[in-house]
C-alpha cells in the first residue's frame, strides 16, 4: 500500500489551466503571470512539499518556482547546486530536461549556484538572479502578478517572505501585484476522485492505528508508548507518516484539545483521546476515538460518551449541500451552531470549546471558505467533544466525510464508535 508518486502528470496541468480559467474569470485576460514558490527543505524534517505548489505541479523538489503565464506559458525554475545532488538525496526532478516529463513548456535555472546539495530560505539576490530577470521584464511589459499572499495561511510564510523580497529587488512590483489564493483555495477545496482515493486510503491506515492504540488501554502504560504503536502502524502498513502531531492525552490531559506532551501514564479509572492522521501520498486523515483505560467506561464516563456521539449522529444526518460547517451570518444552517444547540438541551454546551469541524485534505485544516456553503467534493470532519477539567473527563469523537448531493457519506465508517463496541474492540472482539 506504500503511495507511488504520480508518474503521469496531465491532472496536475488540468489544475493550473482551472486555475487559469479563474483567475481570467477575475481579473480579465491579457498579460500576466502567476509566481507560486515550492517549500524548502530543512536538516530537523523530512522535506514536504508545500501543499498548493504540489497541488498544481506534481513536483516534490525543494526552492522550485512556479511562473504561469495567463497566454498558457508554464515555466519550473529549479535551484543550480554546486555539489552533485543525486549523491546526498533522492531527487525526482533534476534539470531541463525533465520538462517534457513533469508537462511543463521549459525548466530552467533559478540564478547562481549555491554551495553544497541544499538551497536554504536565505533569500540572495543572485540565487535568483535569472527568475527575478524575467520577472522585471515581464513588469516592464506591464504584466499584473498574481501570487498565493494569504498572510493567513502559515503555509505560505516561505513564500510570502520570499515574495516580499522580490519586491524590493524588482521596482513597480508591489503595484501590480494580486493575491489569488481564495482562487486557488476554492479549486482545492472540492477534491476529484484521485484525491478520494487518497484520502480514503489515509483514513484507512488510520482507522487500522486506532484499532491498535484501542488494545493498549492498560494501566501503567505511558502515552508516548500509545503513540509509538499508532505510529508504527502507519509506517509499517504504508510507510505513511503522520499528517500532524498525534494526541494521545490521559486523564486530565484529554481536556487540553491539542495535547501533545505525551509523558503522562494511563490508569484504572481514567479515559484516554486518541486524535490521529495518517497522511498518504500527501493527503490527511483526521480520527478520534476515546477509550476508558481497562476496558469498560464508568456510568459517568458512558453518559457523557453517548451526548458526544448523540451530537455526531445529529450533525452527520444535517449535514448536505447549502448547510455550513460555521456560519453566525446563517446559524440555522450553521452545524456548528446546531452543535451548540443540541448540547444547550443536553446541559453540555458549556463544555464544547472548538468548532464542529474542519475541511480535509493536502492539510489536515484545509483551505476552504468557511462563509461559503457545503458543496458535493467537499470533505470535511465532524468532531464534537465535551471536556469537563474538574471531573478529569474529556471525549471527543471525530469522523471524516465527503459530501455527496444528498447528504454526507462516513469515510470512516468501519471504525467503531458506539460505547459498547468501543470496549469490544479493547478486548480484540
Amino acid at each position: 500500500m506504500v503511495f507511488n508518486a504520480p508518474t503521469r502528470f496531465t491532472l496536475f496541468k488540468q489544475r493550473r489551466k482551472k486555475l487559469i480559467e479563474k483567475i481570467k474569470e477575475r481579473h480579465g485576460a491579457g498579460h500576466g503571470v502567476v509566481v507560486v514558490s515550492a517549500g524548502f527543505e530543512t536538516d530537523r524534517h523530512i522535506f514536504r512539499q508545500e501543499s498548493s505548489f504540489y497541488y498544481l505541479t506534481g513536483i516534490n523538489e525543494p526552492a522550485a518556482l512556479l511562473f504561469l503565464y495567463l497566454d498558457g506559458r508554464e515555466v519550473v525554475y529549479l535551484p543550480k547546486f554546486g555539489t552533485p545532488r543525486t549523491q546526498w538525496v533522492s531527487v525526482s526532478l533534476s534539470g531541463p530536461h525533465d520538462a517534457k516529463r513533469v508537462e511543463v513548456d521549459e525548466i530552467r535555472y533559478l540564478g547562481a549556484a549555491t554551495a553544497g546539495y541544499s538551497f536554504r530560505p536565505v533569500f540572495e539576490r543572485e540565487k535568483y538572479a535569472d527568475a527575478v530577470k524575467a520577472l522585471e521584464q515581464d513588469v516592464a511589459d506591464k504584466a499584473r502578478v498574481f501570487s498565493l499572499l494569504d498572510r493567513s495561511n502559515e503555509g505560505y510564510f516561505m513564500h510570502i517572505n520570499l515574495f516580499e523580497k522580490f519586491q524590493q529587488w524588482i521596482p513597480g512590483l508591489e503595484q501590480v501585484t494580486h493575491d489569488v489564493s481564495s482562487l486557488l483555495h476554492g479549486v482545492r477545496r472540492i477534491k476529484d476522485e484521485y484525491e478520494l482515493d487518497l484520502i480514503f486510503k489515509a483514513v484507512q491506515i488510520t482507522s487500522m492505528a486506532q484499532k491498535t492504540a484501542a488494545t493498549m488501554m492498560d494501566s501503567g502504560k505511558f502515552e508516548y508508548e500509545v503513540q509509538a504503536a499508532v505510529e508504527c502502524v502507519f509506517t509499517h502498513v504504508a510507510a505513511a507518516k503522520p499528517a500532524f502531531p498525534s494526541i494521545v492525552a490521559t486523564g486530565k490531559n484529554t481536556t487540553i484539545l491539542h495535547y501533545m506532551q505525551r509523558d503522562g501514564k494511563l490508569n484504572n479509572g481514567d479515559l484516554v483521546v486518541i486524535d490521529i492522521g495518517a497522511e498518504y501520498g500527501f493527503y490527511a486523515a483526521d480520527i478520534t476515538r476515546t477509550y476508558p483505560v481497562g476496558g469498560t467506561f464508568s456510568p459517568r464516563q458512558r453518559e457523557v460518551y453517548n451526548i458526544v456521539l448523540e451530537t455526531q449522529m445529529y450533525i452527520e444526518e444535517l449535514a448536505r449541500p447549502g448547510m455550513y460547517l460555521k456560519s453566525a451570518q446563517y446559524p440555522e444552517r450553521s452545524l456548528h451552531h446546531l452543535a451548540v444547540k443540541f448540547l444547550e438541551k443536553k446541559g453540555y454546551a458549556q463544555y464544547f470549546c472548538h468548532g464542529i469541524g474542519h475541511y480535509l485534505g493536502l492539510d489536515v485544516h484545509d483551505v476552504g471558505d468557511y462563509n461559503s456553503p457545503l458543496q458535493a467534493g467537499d470533505v470535511f470532519t465532524i468532531e464534537p467533544g465535551v471536556y469537563i477539567p474538574e471531573e478529569n473527563i474529556g471525549v471527543r469523537i471525530e469522523d471524516d466525510y465527503v459530501m455527496a448531493d444528498d447528504g454526507a457519506v462516513c469515510l470512516s465508517y468501519e471504525l467503531p464508535k458506539q460505547a459498547d463496541e468501543i470496549e469490544a474492540m479493547m478486548q480484540g472482539m
